[in-house]
């Protein structure tokens, strides 16, 4: 199997993984953890596993003059990026996170065209006025009353952060993770953004009773560190060694269909009118802004 045959199947394998999280993750929140708790398990959980792995590969030293782009992809990956998930995931619901996460590949392409100048189409154009069209019907008209779902607009607003901040960070950690083997730049990346989320996070982590967590909880917990954190940001910048971050980012496409088709599974969420036609035009606009354009000189 070829290097690329492989870099397809690690980001297939990180969206079915982020698809099933949209739901898993909801289910502990917030009766046994807050969302800014939840990322505090992630962050420490992915720093150990990440270090622990790094004892057993050659070891490499980190260039000081990479330090910067490091802090800056480990803020926008790691803590903003997560923050406003988890918090987002607590407040609003899974169908609504799995699709707003589309629009990560207009925000790849609409950051990629700013600071490395990838050429401006207007097909593109239109399909990034089409995501954000769709993500703000999403915002405004999300206001179905449900106990698990407190405050729905905002909870969508933060999605939209966590999408551009992680948009932004594909941009940003491509020449990281060409430089650097993937698991020695995941582990400085998680250690970064563990101390620098402490403050915010530490918290709410503070007031789980872990002793007292069902099996239930314990297995979900297990899932989004070892799963959605570990696996998926390994698998992803392994993934970015060999294709363009916006491939990568085409790969969202599939968590909308994975995330709602599990959540309406388990019967944690229902598929509305406005979800299906919002939804429909985030994925529209995804298409258009991804789709290979014959240019003309």
């Amino acid at each position: 199997m070829d290097k690329r045959t492989l870099a397809l199947l690690a980001a297939l394998g990180a969206t079915t993984i982020y698809g099933l999280n949209h739901t898993i993750a909801k289910e502990v929140m917030p009766a046994y953890i807050q969302g800014f708790g939840f990322v505090q398990v992630r962050l420490l959980g992915a720093a150990i596993l990440f270090w622990l792995v790094s004892l057993f590969i050659p070891q490499q030293k980190i260039d000081r003059a990479d330090l910067p782009k490091m802090l800056l992809c480990a803020l926008l990956g790691m803590v903003i990026n997560m923050l406003c998930f988890f918090k987002g995931l607590e407040l609003s619901t899974p169908i609504n996170s799995a699709v707003l996460i589309t629009i990560t590949p207009i925000l790849v392409f609409v950051f990629s065209a700013i600071l490395i100048k990838e050429r401006l189409l207007l097909p593109r154009v239109v399909g990034v006025i089409m995501g954000f069209v769709g993500a703000l019907v999403l915002i405004v008209f999300g206001n179905e009353i449900r106990q698990d779902a407190p405050n729905i607009p905002l909870g969508n607003s933060l999605f939209i952060i966590n999408a551009s901040c992680f948009g932004l960070y594909l941009v940003l950690v491509k020449s990281l993770s060409a430089k650097y083997t993937t698991v020695h730049l995941l582990k400085w990346l998680f250690l970064f953004g563990f101390i620098m989320a402490l403050p915010i996070s530490y918290p709410e982590f503070s007031q789980v009773s872990w002793t007292a967590l069902p099996f239930e909880a314990v297995w979900r917990f297990a899932f989004v560190v070892i799963g959605t954190t570990f696996m998926t940001y390994l698998l992803n910048v392994y993934a970015l060694k060999q294709l363009k971050a916006s491939t990568v980012g085409v790969f969202t496409y599939l968590q909308p269909l994975i995330g709602i088709g599990y959540a309406i599974l388990v019967g944690a969420d229902a598929l509305t009118a406005y979800k299906l036609g919002a939804g429909s035009v985030v994925l529209l606009g995804v298409y258009l802004v991804t789709k290979r354009y014959q240019i003309k000189s």
